[in-house]
């Protein structure tokens, strides 16, 4: 998703191939050897793997075109930094929040609520992370947005309650033709996780 957004933002044309993960393709195999994983860039016949680096990477090579990290150094780290937090907090918590019970999920939901307030301290009044311009903290977090649904339903919170402003900034995000087109359908994706936790449970 957050390839998808970055490429759009940019305006750049691409072949989008889907790959079953339990048959991995030749290609998939052969472009990243060591993770076997999704979603790999390939640019000019060169491999690029892992979503924020690829998004990174987009940046970098079509830097004329709708800038999403920072000119300024410090600026650009902080986004790089907050980039960093949602994928070692947002992900493996929210993970416990709809694949777990009991007192594992309790403090996942704990853990998470605290994550999400964190993020709308950083986020302020801003309209996006880095001040007026969607970019590369907006990039990294949005797509975690299909997953609230299934976060409330499995948690049984409310993030709206509890975190008002990440709310108004995603849906924010949402009007933007690249972030709707880009992410499915909540409901959707509260199917598919809990389709994966009954593999996961089978296992």
């Amino acid at each position: 998703m957050r390839v998808r957004i970055a490429l759009a933002e940019k305006g750049i044309d691409y072949e989008s191939r889907a790959e079953d993960l339990s048959n991995k393709s030749s290609l998939l195999l052969k472009m990243n050897p060591l993770h076997k994983q999704i979603p790999v860039l390939i640019h000019k016949g060169r491999p690029v793997c892992e979503s924020l680096i690829i998004v990174q990477y987009i940046d970098e090579v079509w830097r004329d075109r709708s800038p999403l990290l920072p000119s300024h150094p410090y600026d650009r780290a902080n986004a790089s930094f907050w980039a960093d937090f949602v994928d070692k907090k947002i992900y493996p918590t929210g993970k416990l929040v709809w694949g777990a019970t009991g007192e594992v999920q309790e403090a996942a939901k704990k853990g998470l609520i605290g994550c999400f307030q964190l993020l709308e301290g950083e986020l302020g009044d801003k309209p996006y992370f880095g001040g007026e311009k969607f970019g590369f903290t907006d990039v990294s977090l949005i797509p975690f947005y299909s997953w609230f649904y299934a976060l409330e339903t499995c948690g049984n919170l409310s993030i709206i309650t509890e975190c008002p402003k990440l709310v108004a900034w995603a849906k924010r995000c949402m009007e933007r033709e690249s972030v709707s087109k880009s992410l499915p359908d909540q409901c959707k994706m509260y199917c598919f996780l809990m389709e994966l936790k009954k593999k996961c449970e089978v296992k």
